[in-house]
């Protein structure tokens, strides 16, 4: 491979399925299925099709929270989408998410099915459905989506930023680990600043914005993310790592995280959730904020 030092783009950029790292076999240049599947339908009004990636945790860990709630009409069925082996870009995914990138849902509790894709608006779509984990007084609501769509903004250079160059990269690039890792630990001390102050990102009450932000950034603080904890010193950011307990202690949390998750103890993987009796067999317990 060239040195990346030695490397000067060309005129005109072509795809080089060569080029390596972890995930070069579903990475393309173009959208749109590469293969005809039809999607299973439980028989609950909301159909989620996702991984347990921090993306799809945030989903998992909001209908939790709403059933938790008392909130029956968030029964769900959580399908398992392994996107290392291509599921996104099967055809009745990619209708319902032309991104084919999990997680994607389907709201079918009203007379016609509702698609709903990218993370951030699957929560905002169920938080003004039943009412709850967003505030309605303006300036807390205002406050609330703007940490909301902090996090949307930022996890981009967490992921396939630092996480990408560090972590998966087929050769290290000292500038592009050193230029994210600058970054993450920036958006760090955003947390933290704000957490000094606050119990909760969008205030004294817990929300989307938490449930948003906590997969990414509290499996950060604890090490679980690319390996990169004593890199980036992740313990010193105390208030972060107030949060991410108090937040990982929640029951509702623990089951969401457990719901698509296929790494990690076979006991606290749930592959597919059909009912809360699902869990029944499953050590959700055992979930600590370092698992």
């Amino acid at each position: 491979m060239t040195n990346p030092t030695e490397y000067t783009p060309p005129a005109i950029w072509t795809w080089n399925k060569g080029s390596g790292g972890r995930f070069a076999n579903i990475n393309r240049p173009i959208a749109g299925a590469t293969h005809e599947k039809q999607l299973p339908v439980g028989r609950h009004p909301l159909q989620l099709y996702s991984l347990g990636t921090p993306n799809g945790v945030k989903v998992t860990v909001m209908l939790e929270e709403l059933l938790a709630l008392g909130h029956t009409g968030a029964e769900y069925d959580a399908w398992l989408i392994r996107i290392g082996e291509g599921d996104q870009f099967g055809s009745d995914f990619v209708a319902i998410n032309p991104n084919s990138k999990i997680p994607a849902l389907l709201d079918r509790s009203g007379p016609t099915p509702i698609r709903v894709f990218e993370s951030g608006a699957i929560l905002i779509h169920l938080a003004e459905k039943f009412g709850a984990f967003l505030p309605t007084e303006p300036a807390a609501r205002a406050e609330c989506l703007s940490w909301l769509f902090w996090q949307m903004g930022s996890a981009p250079y967490l992921g396939g930023g630092f996480g990408h160059f560090y972590a998966y990269a087929p050769t290290k690039i000292e500038y592009a680990i050193d230029r994210f890792a600058m970054e993450v630990k920036r958006q760090l001390d955003v947390l933290d600043r704000r957490l000094a102050e606050s119990e909760f990102l969008a205030g004294p009450v817990y929300t989307i914005a938490d449930i948003a932000v906590w997969p990414w950034y509290g499996a950060l603080a604890k090490g679980l993310q690319y390996g990169a904890g004593e890199f980036l010193q992740v313990q010193d950011y105390k208030n972060v790592q107030r949060w991410t307990d108090a937040i990982a202690a929640r029951p509702a949390v623990k089951r969401g995280r457990m719901v698509n998750r296929v790494t990690g103890e076979p006991a606290s993987q749930l592959h597919e959730r059909h009912d809360a009796s699902d869990f029944d067999t499953k050590t959700q317990d055992k979930l600590s904020p370092a698992t």
